[in-house]
């Protein structure tokens, strides 16, 4: 009964509450709405916790929108509402917004070679194979290229080899993605700082520039002007009535899924809630959403070290969390699962309705991340288990032959791991974990 009631009772928050208007901002200044966090009944005890976790997890920003309104926002250490950090790969988003824009103003279309922009014998590849490579496939990770190179960052033609022939394989290879950036500097006629303070800053009172960080150009800016680009897109590219992005096909593109290969994955952006998902550095599939905690419709910018833009339309709600990262894979999506354990249990009611990460599989496996030693509980027999490198090199086989066992790992070094357990009946499950 008391699950029934809390179902009901979170159920009704959600019902009133989306219904609320969006607050956007000032442009100028440092002004910006409050919405008390008792208001939407979240319990200061609990997020003091969800604080504790953060600051534990070496945050240095956090902030929660609620309508547009900010309803937490905190800083940890030095850190405060002015300091600038770096987005890493989620500002592979503004890219992909800001190419949006490019294409509706007719100075590129999504289906013109690259080759067109940045000049023939850009890549390694025969010019059959280079031909084939769009601003379409940057923008969704099927560039083709090899992405277990020596340097995947690199962009110097000798490091782009042929893998597979573009729109065949999704994986995610930064150097693709950052030659996106000359493509829209020819297209545009003016810097991709210029470009983006033209057409995304202007408008919505973001601050912030990409810098050149070796082969990368890294977006730096303030929290909140992280999150003013997540009310941006949660009001699905209008700014306080001032349409920023004029083309809604184009913005569904971006935040749906962009090929079947990987159906986590729009353009540049995460998407919650598929059947499936791939990971970086990785080519296995995965059964099941990529975050459990979260809400099926949320779509999130995710970068190294944890820097995330989180937006979710069905709540009105938008979260950014900006720092260091205690796992350095370079997509922390653990991390941001996490923060959406503590986010889910800050009402004062409890509603018993948070998923289970490992819900999806018939193997329970626990700690993750994990220190020494991991433990796994199953429905059925486990038959065997395999550890397996995040570049895809086998590195341990187990027989077991119970359904409870435990394994060592004290002797992995700290990484992100997969974990194949091969159950009674040739079912299969494939896990993951991260050694700490």
């Amino acid at each position: 009964m008391k699950k029934i009631l809390g179902i009901i009772a979170w159920f009704l928050f959600l019902k009133t509450a989306v219904s609320q208007p969006l607050y956007f901002p000032p442009i100028g200044g440092s002004t910006w709405a409050t919405l008390p966090p008792e208001s939407l009944n979240w319990c200061q005890n609990k997020i003091d916790s969800l604080y504790k976790y953060l600051e534990d997890n070496n945050t240095k920003a956090f902030i929660v929108l609620k309508d547009g309104k900010i309803v937490l926002e905190k800083y940890f250490g030095t850190h405060t509402s002015t300091s600038p950090w770096q987005w890493a790969s989620a500002g592979k988003t503004i890219t992909a917004f800001i190419t949006g824009i490019a294409q509706e103003e007719n100075k590129l279309s999504l289906s013109d070679k690259t080759s067109r922009y940045i000049g023939q014998g850009w890549t390694n590849c025969t010019q059959q194979q280079e031909d084939k490579i769009t601003i379409w496939n940057q923008l969704t990770m099927t560039s083709g290229l090899d992405d277990q190179v020596a340097d995947p960052f690199c962009t110097i033609d000798t490091c782009l080899i042929y893998k597979a022939d573009a729109g065949t394989r999704w994986a995610y290879h930064n150097a693709p993605y950052t030659l996106l950036d000359s493509v829209l500097e020819n297209a545009v006629g003016t810097t991709l700082n210029n470009y983006t303070a033209q057409k995304l800053k202007a408008p919505t009172g973001m601050t912030g520039q990409f810098v050149p960080v070796g082969y990368n150009n890294v977006f730096f800016s303030t929290a909140r002007s992280m999150a003013r680009f997540g009310l941006l897109m949660l009001n699905k590219g209008t700014w306080s009535g001032t349409p920023v992005m004029k083309d809604p096909v184009y913005f569904n593109q971006m935040i749906n899924t962009s090929q079947q290969i990987n159906p986590s994955y729009g353009y540049l952006w995460w998407l919650n809630g598929k059947t499936s998902h791939m990971l970086p550095s990785s080519q296995f599939v995965f059964s099941g959403t990529m975050n459990p905690e979260a809400p099926s419709d949320m779509y999130a910018a995710m970068g190294r070290d944890g820097q995330f833009l989180n937006v979710v339309p069905s709540q009105n709600l938008v979260w950014v969390r900006m720092g260091e990262a205690p796992d350095g894979l370079p997509v922390p999506y653990l991390l941001n699962n996490a923060i959406w354990a503590y986010i889910n249990e800050l009402s004062c009611t409890t509603t018993d309705i948070k998923q289970d990460v490992n819900a999806e599989f018939s193997v329970q496996m626990y700690p993750n991340p994990v220190h020494d030693e991991l433990f796994l509980n199953a429905d059925k027999q486990i038959e065997r288990l395999s550890i397996i490198g995040s570049d895809g090199k086998l590195l341990r086989v187990l027989q077991t032959g119970t359904k409870r066992t435990n394994l060592a790992i004290g002797d992995l070094h700290p990484g992100l791991y997969f974990l194949k357990a091969e159950l009674q009946g040739k079912e299969q499950r494939m896990l993951k974990f991260i050694k700490e």
